[in-house]
């Protein structure tokens, strides 16, 4: 074998890692996971902050407040960052809400948070963090205490789709799926972290502060940097599989465009991330580090179908017996993609829209041209999908 036809095994062997992490990760928890008993739950009641961030847009803001104040819990309060809005319409009658109003232009979610942070109205021990086109599961609060109770400091919930009305929205949800259940529920039940995913997720007011406070952070991304700062204080996140916010997927094909561009952006900025904490895994011997680094290290997933597809199709010249090894790998993604979607109980309209996969790969392919511009193009998804939670629940 030449050095070039080696160096070409090297690059696809990293390639297909990625491709068959998730299947190893599926197999082991499948051999060594056993479901632990539930510790006695503590029914106190901790103190939250709810931090509902909007910016330009806050005809959403009405309903997100309307799911948690049917929380079927009572010691928390909602802080409402309004940034760049007009909340002149905007009338709480809930004592437990407060309205923030920032005097400039913030465009930044950790800017949100800490202006929320620095303006709480009491000392609250943990805060949880909801974009304003969610809705919140009336059980949110009690299943992250469930969590917590079992000494975590950090907790990502569940983010289930809020509408499947076209196409896009339904093959944004599979995508989500498969990421629930590969960087988050295999990743922690291996002994790792959970991904976060930018809301949904909770954290004891000490560690967010001390993970953030003191960076400046511009542009998407935030969750990135705070999971980083987490686990390179050797912390886990953990899953909570039953803290359900519902998450509005993009409908539209500007909105994929747009939103991609911005992810994609994210991880070319932020890879650097990866390699340090795989750095650090190697230095401190850590089992958490190392799984989470290797998730981390993935580029996106359409970028991965697009290497896999050329290198596959190069190897039937250079080096033949890749083939083999790449039609395993292949198989062994779309067993565990489809593990997700059972393991989650899928909608039938996401099945259904499976069919449509190379459309949406080809929108991603725009948004990957857009990437180097995305937070110039836009900050945030601007959405308009006008559910409650009594139409969800």
């Amino acid at each position: 074998m030449s050095f070039f036809q080696i160096i070409f095994v090297i690059i696809q062997l990293l390639i297909v890692l990625h491709f068959i992490f998730p299947f190893l990760l599926f197999i082991v928890r499948s051999l060594t996971y056993k479901k632990k008993l539930a510790p006695d739950f503590n029914s106190l009641e901790v103190d939250y902050a709810i931090i509902v961030t909007a910016y330009q847009q806050t005809n959403l803001l009405p309903l997100v407040v309307d799911s948690i104040l049917k929380l079927r819990y009572t010691n928390y309060l909602i802080y409402i960052v309004a940034d760049s809005c007009d909340v002149s319409e905007l009338h709480f009658e809930s004592d437990k809400v407060i309205l923030l109003r920032p005097e400039e232009e913030l465009a930044s979610n950790t800017k949100s948070h800490f202006y929320a942070i620095n303006r709480f109205r009491r000392n609250h021990e943990r805060l949880t963090i909801i974009d304003s086109d969610n809705l919140v599961h009336p059980e949110y609060l009690t299943e992250l205490n469930k969590v917590f109770d079992k000494g975590f400091s950090a907790v990502q919930g569940v983010r289930e789709a809020k509408n499947l009305n076209t196409q896009y929205a339904c093959l944004d949800a599979a995508g989500d799926i498969y990421y629930r259940f590969a960087d988050r529920l295999l990743l922690f039940d291996n002994g790792s972290s959970a991904s976060l995913s930018g809301s949904g997720m909770a954290f004891t007011l000490a560690l967010y502060k001390s993970c953030l406070e003191h960076l400046e952070i511009s542009g998407a991304g935030f969750d990135k940097i705070l999971q980083y700062e987490i686990l390179k204080r050797k912390l886990r996140i953990a899953f909570a599989d039953k803290a359900i916010v519902y998450d509005e997927k993009t409908s539209k094909s500007n909105q994929l465009v747009k939103q991609r561009a911005r992810w994609i952006n994210t991880w070319f900025r932020f890879f650097m991330l990866g390699l340090k904490l795989f750095g650090l895994s190697v230095i401190n011997f850590n089992k958490n580090q190392f799984l989470f680094s290797i998730m981390l290290l993935r580029p996106p997933l359409f970028i991965l179908l697009i290497l896999a597809f050329a290198c596959m199709v190069l190897s039937i010249f250079v080096v033949p017996l890749m083939v083999v090894i790449w039609i395993a790998a292949g198989l062994s993604f779309v067993y565990t993609f489809y593990k997700s979607l059972i393991y989650f109980n899928a909608d039938r309209r996401i099945y259904s829209s499976l069919k449509s996969v190379p459309k949406f790969l080809f929108f991603q392919v725009l948004a990957l041209f857009k990437a180097n511009k995305a937070n110039k193009i836009s900050v945030a998804t601007k959405h308009d999908q006008q559910s409650s939670i009594n139409d969800i629940i």
